[in-house]
């Protein structure tokens, strides 16, 4: 089993930047690719970045220009440098690594932004 664990959200104004990082630890077998996905209450989790274990990324279109996604391979870790915030972008953010043993999601953090 692979435990993801997530840090950086919270509550920032419109126009403003967080940084979304997640941490992957355990029976780590190889990361292929790591992404980060938003939820909000009563719609489907959607995706918004992913990077390949070569550092190929791809981005929705909501978010592109805006956010950056970036991995450190020796450490298991992914962060999203999320800038330019806007009320839209509030929800639910959930880590996500693709691992030759299995998919895993984090716990969610929360990201709020006022308008």
């Amino acid at each position: 089993q692979v435990q993801l664990v997530e840090s950086g959200g919270g509550l920032v104004q419109a126009g403003g930047s967080l940084t979304l990082s997640c941490a992957a630890s355990g029976r780590v077998l190889g990361i292929e690719a790591m992404g980060w996905y938003r939820q909000v209450p009563g719609k489907q989790r959607e995706f918004l970045a992913r990077i390949s274990s070569r550092g190929t990324t791809n981005y929705a279109d909501s978010v592109k220009g805006r956010f950056t996604i970036s991995r450190d391979n020796a450490k298991n870790t992914v962060s999203l440098q999320m800038n330019s915030l806007r009320p839209e972008d509030t929800g639910v953010y959930y880590c996500n690594v693709a691992d030759f043993g299995g998919n895993y999601w984090g716990q969610g953090t929360q990201v709020t932004v006022s308008s």
